[in-house]
Formats: C-alpha cells, structure tokens, sequence
C-alpha cells in the first residue's frame, strides 16, 4: 500500500484495535488467471504467531478457498473515508483529496477442515458479535443438528499475519490551522463518516 511518512501508522495495539472493530474486511487472493476478492467477518487473535493471526470461514460453496489455500493473501481492512473540500479552508494553494483509515495485513492463508475446529471458529465469531446486545444468541439455541449441517457447509482458515501496514491519511501534511478548518467543515455536514474522520483528526 502506498503511504507517505506522514501517514504512516506502525502501532501494533493501534492497527490491532482497528482490524477488531472493523473487522468485516476484504480477503485477495490470485490465482493463474486474475485476482479474487471475498468481503468476510474475521476475528483476530493478538497473542498467537508474531504479529496475529486472523480467523474466518467461507461457504463451502465459494471456490476462492480453493484457490487461496496456501497462498499468501492480503486481507484489507476499512475504517471511515470522505470527500475534503478545499472550500472549507482559507488557501488558495489547497485541492480537493479524499481523508481516509485502511489496514492491511498479509500472510499465507490455511484452509481449516476440522469439524471440531471450525465449531470453535463459530462459536468464537458469534460470540463476538453478539455480546453487543442485551441479549445475546447462542448457537446452544439453534436446533438439534442444525450446527453440524452448517459446519459442513463452510470451510475455516487461518492467516497468521506476517506484514501490517497502517494508513492514517488525515490532513496530518497541512498546517494546524487549516486542520481545523478542515474539522469544522467536516461536523458541519452531519454525516457519520464525516464525523468519524473529524473525531480521527
């Protein structure tokens, strides 16, 4: 990924913290013919392997597990984004861009065909998502047989990261003053990514 050393974001904690709560990121592989992309929930395990590992399934159904299967992938992770208009500050040396928080991570992704192993990455991911709510799901709730027959529909993996790459593109290249023009431009739109990015700021 492109950065340029003022973006540049290399905290482990930081990058780890992002890919957790934006955890719905974009999986890229390649085979022989041309690159493949699947948009997947991932969670990831600080502790484990140098870096982290990230763990995930796909339907048994989509073929890019075959495909990926012991291939090195990147795995980008997307935070908020947004349009910043040169109108919000007092320059006329400044141009439209775009302010925005991506991740991405690389390592060689394994394909996990174990019942057993693919519950636990179930009951791992559900239990992530569902401990926001007041109350939560569990898969002890589902009928009997009903988890089995899921499992045997989707294929886990693992991708033990070997690279991340941090990329906090946020005005930080322009004088403070035209940074907070910047933000006050941005809160005045009411939009959440806007607000998001003017919080990052």
């Amino acid at each position: 990924m492109y950065t340029p050393p003022s973006f540049v974001e290399n905290d482990r904690n930081t990058l780890h913290d992002f890919m957790d709560q934006n955890s719905f990121a974009t999986l890229i592989s390649a085979d022989e013919l041309e690159p493949f992309a699947s948009h997947l929930p991932l969670l990831i395990e600080r502790d484990r392997g140098t870096q982290g590992v990230l763990t995930g399934h796909f339907a048994r159904a989509n073929p890019h597990w075959q495909t990926a299967n012991g291939q090195r992938v990147l795995i980008i992770f997307h935070g908020p984004h947004t349009y910043i208009s040169p109108g919000w500050v007092q320059s006329t040396t400044m141009v439209p861009t775009w302010n925005y928080v991506a991740v991405h991570a690389y390592g060689v992704l394994r394909t996990v065909d174990d019942p057993d192993h693919i519950k636990d990455i179930l009951t791992r991911m559900v239990s992530r998502y569902e401990s926001r709510r007041e109350q939560p799901w569990s898969m002890d709730l589902a009928d009997d047989g009903f988890i089995d027959k899921l499992t045997s529909a989707i294929v886990g993996f693992e991708v033990e990261i070997e690279r991340i790459e941090g990329n906090w593109k946020l005005s930080q290249n322009h004088p403070t003053e035209r940074r907070e023009q910047i933000i006050s431009g941005l809160l005045d739109t009411a939009r959440a990514d806007d607000a998001q990015i003017a919080r990052l700021m």
